[in-house]
């Protein structure tokens, strides 16, 4: 288990990964399908800004010669079910329950949105949250040493609900492992499509460095490229409040601690906080204070309190945990999102009382002046009211007689009292 990262060969980290998440600690069985298991190397690289680990000896899910996680071919163009989508978050609720994998499906959902290139228009090419980390030759990537593992966790949840994408699943699976851990509610939207093969995942080098020269510069550079500004950054590296980082696969942390030689999951591993499957702000505590020679400081969790740009975010959530959590999950819904297609476009909820798109907000500003053309959405209800009332494109509203015979009356009244008078 080592942290929630992005990774190049030079290394990289963003959170943290979970102990349970090694093959050799995975409680669920895969024996039931008909998948096969090939070996995967391990890579002794490091993420930093998502410190990421060492492949353990996992497997690659074949089926049909397919090189992707899928038992079936990926669609095309497809949006997830919002029901299965519903049942699907309670069993990986269950997942979390028993193998304490919170870290590494948080991990799993970013590193498949955070290959994301804004000046890259055309989709996928422009890489993101597209379900594309399902493939062999990203698993490959440096970054995402050690997340076959939490496909092995997800796939049987695939497998039941196949109406679900993986590109939702990712996401999904993220979003809720921060919930469940304490974490604030994230306000995510479904119905991401999901690539349809291995030519098109991104290039690899997408994912920050550890260990960079200028880690601030380097943060930025990174982040700045998916459209995400400072705040944001210090927000998603709150994550590493969960999760640990293991030298023999990482090349950071120590072999275990006070906190850690006893797990849960697999023990070992050095974490950044003391309780380190707890989504709070301890992680801006502890880094600041730097009073615990057991808990982890990397050189991008330093600079968080270096910078003065960073500090002023980083001061301000080691102090207000209300103000973390919400800038936290504004940031983490919005990288879940980066490089997505939807279908249906504007994306929907799978929440109560937000399953469905809120119609637009009508603003007589934003219609009164200029030559600004009315949105569909506000053009569908002005037609809404109108053939309420009785009208349509080819009939005219009906004619109030009565309206009008009182009209004249009142009229003929007005002019009688004048010549009266």
């Amino acid at each position: 288990m080592t942290s929630l990262t992005f990774s190049t060969p030079a290394t990289s980290r963003l959170l943290p990964s979970a102990a349970s998440t090694s093959s050799s600690s995975v409680k669920l069985s895969l024996s039931s399908s008909a998948h096969s298991f090939k070996p995967l190397r391990s890579s002794p690289l490091v993420s930093h800004l998502f410190l990421s680990q060492k492949r353990a000896p996992a497997s690659r899910l074949l089926r049909n010669g397919s090189s992707s996680y899928s038992a079936v071919s990926a669609p095309k163009c497809f949006a997830s079910d919002p029901e299965q989508l519903k049942n699907a978050r309670e069993d990986i609720k269950e997942i979390l329950k028993t193998n304490f994998c919170h870290p590494i499906l948080v991990r799993l959902g970013w590193h498949d949105a955070g290959t994301y290139n804004k000046e890259i228009e055309e989709w996928p090419q422009r890489g993101g949250a597209n379900g594309s980390l399902r493939y062999e030759v990203e698993l490959k990537h440096a970054a995402n040493a050690g997340l076959v593992n939490a496909l092995k966790l997800l796939q049987p949840i695939k497998d039941k609900y196949s109406g679900v994408t993986y590109a939702d699943l990712f996401q999904l699976a993220s979003a809720t492992a921060v919930e469940e851990a304490g974490g604030p509610k994230i306000p995510m939207k479904y119905g991401r499509v999901d690539v349809s093969g291995p030519e098109q995942c991104p290039e690899e080098g997408r994912l920050p460095d550890a260990g960079p020269p200028s880690p601030a510069a380097h943060l930025r550079e990174v982040f700045y490229r998916m459209g995400l500004d400072d705040k944001e950054i210090v927000a998603l590296s709150g994550a590493h409040t969960m999760g640990r980082s293991r030298p023999e696969r990482s090349g950071w942390g120590k072999p275990e601690t006070k906190y850690t030689k006893d797990g849960p999951g697999a023990p070992g591993g050095q974490s950044w906080t003391v309780q380190w499957l707890k989504f709070d702000n301890s992680y801006f505590k502890d880094i600041k204070e730097r009073r615990d020679a057991e808990l982890l400081v990397l050189p991008t969790d330093a600079v968080l309190f270096e910078d003065p740009s960073f500090k002023e975010y980083a001061e301000k959530y080691a102090a207000n945990q209300d103000a973390f959590f919400k800038d936290y999950a504004e940031a983490h819904a919005k990288l879940s999102n980066l490089g997505a297609k939807f279908d249906p476009q504007e994306g929907f909820s799978i929440d109560e009382g937000s399953s469905q798109p809120q119609p637009e907000k009508f603003e007589a500003a934003k219609y009164s002046t200029g030559k600004r053309e009315l949105s569909e959405a506000m053009k569908q209800k002005i037609r809404a009211e109108y053939e309420g009332l009785g009208g349509s494109p080819d009939k005219p509203l009906p004619t109030n007689y009565f309206l009008n015979i009182m009209i004249i009356i009142g009229v003929l009244a007005i002019l009688t009292s004048l010549l009266g008078n």
